[in-house]
């Protein structure tokens, strides 16, 4: 008798733990590492600042975001092109566009098309951040299949590890 109670209380208290376990889960995710130390505004890392009209059309121009090796952290110089794109989007809502993710060579294929799909959600996370609806962003991963650059060097592998912005 006695060891049917302590195993009800037993159970009661796991199936307790098990329903509070799995609150965690449903809290927003802005970036696993997109936001750096340095400078994370409270709306995610995205500044909002305005930029002036020469300031964007020449951000505008940019349409690759790059990346550190091994990262889908957006850093802060290629923040300013993705908030001067969304901003640009905000603006003109019948625009829709692609954000392609791609990495370098250097990795397996299923590991650089994971890598290329984290890394045009980064950037679609940003774009969301700012006010463009999840319905006119399409996010595709290449991982390395499309290079930009064939050599196999730092230089290289730098220009393909990005996500290219198409209008």
């Amino acid at each position: 008798m006695h060891n049917k109670v302590l195993l009800s209380l037993i159970t009661v208290m796991a199936l307790s733990l098990a329903a509070c376990g799995g609150a965690e889960s449903t809290k927003p995710s802005v970036d696993d590492k997109s936001v750096g130390a340095a400078g994370a505004d409270a709306a995610g890392g995205v500044s909002g600042k305005p930029l002036d009209a020469k300031a964007q059309a020449d951000l505008l121009k940019k349409r690759r975001v790059y990346f550190a090796f091994d990262s889908s952290s957006v850093d802060d110089e290629n923040r300013a092109i993705v908030e001067a794109h969304a901003s640009y989007l905000a603006a003109n809502k019948g625009v829709k566009v692609v954000l392609e993710g791609h990495a370098d060579e250097r990795g397996t294929r299923e590991y650089n098309l994971a890598l290329g799909e984290r890394r045009a959600q980064a950037v679609e996370r940003m774009v969301k951040l700012l006010g463009v609806s999840a319905d006119r962003i399409k996010v595709v991963s290449y991982g390395e299949e499309k290079p930009v650059a064939n050599d196999h060097n730092e230089a290289a592998w730098a220009l393909n590890r990005r996500v290219e912005i198409l209008y």
